[in-house]
């Protein structure tokens, strides 16, 4: 429904979809009118983004939100922000002087949309650059892959 969403102090809809009762009620499918996009650059929209009842304007499936630029992939390090995860980018660096390469890693805020559902810390997400959504969010989760379990990381079960 749509009044389940409303958690802000101001209402929540998606800009494309007239929610007059009139129209809604001469509408040939009865469900919830839903406006979603295929983002391209072949990532698949989720399920959860097609027939979900969130109303994210940062989204990139349900949102005015477009991918250009870079595509880029991390783990998954922190999620203690509201639909925002912090993500760690490992690579290596070559030291011309001992003719060797050193680990370095950069993290990076990424906006992450609901439609994102079971997403745990260690988790390898794709993201890919959109506009600037915040002083420092400027990537969004296009997909996300589970990680394998490793032998160093502790799981409950």
């Amino acid at each position: 429904s749509i009044m389940a969403e409303q958690i802000e102090r101001a209402f929540q809809k998606q800009g494309n979809v007239n929610l007059n009762k009139k129209s809604l009620l001469m509408a040939k499918n009865k469900a919830n009118p839903r406006w979603y996009k295929n983002i391209g650059l072949g990532f698949k929209t989720p399920r959860e983004a097609i027939h979900g009842t969130y109303i994210d304007k940062k989204c990139p499936f349900t949102g005015p939100v477009n991918i250009r630029g870079r595509i880029l992939t991390g783990v998954v390090k922190k999620m203690k922000m509201q639909r925002t995860i912090v993500i760690r980018r490992d690579y290596l660096h070559f030291v011309k002087k001992y003719r060797r390469f050193e680990k370095r890693h950069k993290n990076l805020s990424v906006h992450i949309s609901p439609c994102f559902r079971d997403v745990t810390v260690g988790d390898i997400v794709t993201v890919g650059e959109c506009r600037p959504l915040s002083k420092t969010v400027r990537f969004n989760v296009i997909k996300v892959s589970k990680s394998s379990k490793s032998k160093k990381s502790f799981s409950k079960f």
